[in-house]
C-alpha cells in the first residue's frame, strides 16, 4: 500500500512539473526563417532575378490599376470610415490672397480623415496576432502603441514586385459572383489551377477573383459590406505551403465571412500573416483581368510609407 501510495505521488510530481512544459508548448511562437529580427517577412523572396522573370509576363503591353475607387460613406468593417473636405485655407470671404502670393490666387486643398484599413488595401505584418503574439514572436505590448507601430510599420515593407497569379473562382463555380459566406477550399483550389492551367510558384502574388465586388458594391453596398466568398482556414494552411509573397482577393477580408462550419472567422489572417509572414491585400479589382482571362502578370507596388502604419491604402498595378 505504501509502495503504491509512492509510486502515485511520484507520478503526480512528475506531472506537476510537467504542467509548465506543456503550456509553453502550446503558446510558442515561430521564429521568422530570415531571423528573429526580421520584419518584412515574404517580401524577403524579392529579387533582382524575380523582378526580371516577371518583367517576361508583359506579352501586351496593357495594364490594370487594381485598387477600386474610395469615397466617403462607402461600407467598410466597423467602425471604420472615410470623410472628405475640400478647403479654400485663408480664402474666406472672398480674402484676396495677392499679399500673400504676389497675385490673387486661388486653390484647393483637401483633409481626409479615415480609418486606412478601408477599400483596397495592404495588410502588415503588425496588423493580425493571436493570444497577443505576432509575427516574428513579437508581443503586441512591445511595439503597438496608440502614436504608432515601433516594428513591422508599412513603411518596412519594400516595393512588392513579382509574379501574379489570378484564380478565377467565379469561373471555376460557373457564376458571375460567388455567395456571401461560400468557403474556398483547398480541394476547388486544387481543382481550380488545374482547370485554368495555373501553377503556383514561390514568391508569387496570388488573387482570387470571387465576382462579388463587381456585382454587390455598388448594387448593393449593405450586402457587399455583411458577408463576403473567401477561402477557409484549411485553405489558408494550404495557401502558404507554395510560400507566395501575398495572398489577395476582391473582397474586403479574404476568408469566408460569415465562416464555414467548424472556421474561425479571420484566422486565415492569423495563419499568412502571424505564423507565415505573407501578405494580405484586399478589395482588389481583379474584374479586368477575369475579363481578359489574364491567369499571370507583373504585379508592382509602392504603397505609401506612413511610419508605423498598420496598413494602407494600395493601388497596385497589373501589367501583361
Amino acid at each position: 500500500m505504501k509502495e503504491n501510495l509512492g509510486e502515485k505521488m511520484k507520478h503526480l510530481l512528475i506531472f506537476t512539473l510537467a504542467i509548465p512544459f506543456i503550456v509553453f508548448s502550446e503558446n510558442e511562437c515561430k521564429i521568422s526563417e530570415w531571423g528573429p529580427d526580421d520584419e518584412i517577412g515574404a517580401a524577403n523572396m524579392i529579387s533582382n532575378q524575380n523582378t526580371l522573370e516577371a518583367v517576361k509576363l508583359i506579352k501586351k503591353g496593357m495594364s490594370h490599376g487594381l485598387g477600386i475607387v474610395i469615397e466617403p460613406g462607402m461600407p467598410a468593417f466597423a467602425p471604420r470610415y472615410t470623410e472628405l473636405q475640400v478647403v479654400q485655407p485663408n480664402q474666406h470671404f472672398g480674402r484676396d490672397t495677392t499679399p500673400d502670393f504676389g497675385y490673387d490666387i486661388t486653390y484647393n486643398d483637401d483633409i481626409l480623415q479615415m480609418w486606412i484599413g478601408t477599400g483596397p488595401q495592404l495588410d502588415g505584418l503588425g496588423h493580425i496576432g493571436d493570444n497577443d503574439i505576432f509575427y516574428n514572436c513579437n508581443k503586441g505590448e512591445d511595439f503597438s502603441f496608440i502614436t504608432g507601430l515601433t516594428k513591422m510599420g508599412i513603411e518596412k515593407v519594400p516595393p512588392l514586385i513579382g509574379r501574379g497569379v489570378l484564380i478565377n473562382m467565379a469561373k471555376f463555380h460557373g457564376v458571375n459572383s460567388m455567395d456571401g459566406g461560400q468557403g474556398i477550399s483547398r480541394q476547388d483550389i486544387k481543382q481550380a489551377v488545374k482547370n485554368q492551367n495555373i501553377e503556383l510558384k514561390k514568391g508569387d502574388i496570388i488573387l482570387f477573383h470571387t465576382g462579388w465586388t463587381d456585382a454587390k458594391l455598388e448594387s448593393s453596398p449593405e450586402e457587399w459590406g455583411a458577408s463576403i466568398p473567401g477561402i477557409t482556414n484549411d485553405a489558408a494552411v494550404y495557401l502558404s505551403e507554395f510560400k507566395p509573397m501575398a495572398v489577395g482577393a476582391d473582397t474586403w477580408g479574404l476568408g469566408a465571412v460569415p465562416p464555414i462550419e467548424g472556421d474561425k472567422v479571420y484566422y486565415d489572417h492569423v495563419t499568412l500573416i502571424k505564423e507565415n509572414g505573407i501578405y494580405i491585400l484586399e478589395t482588389m479589382d481583379t474584374g479586368k483581368l477575369a475579363e481578359n482571362n489574364v491567369t499571370e502578370f507583373m504585379f508592382v507596388l509602392g504603397q505609401p510609407k506612413l511610419k508605423g502604419a498598420v496598413q494602407m491604402i494600395i493601388n497596385p498595378v497589373a501589367l501583361w
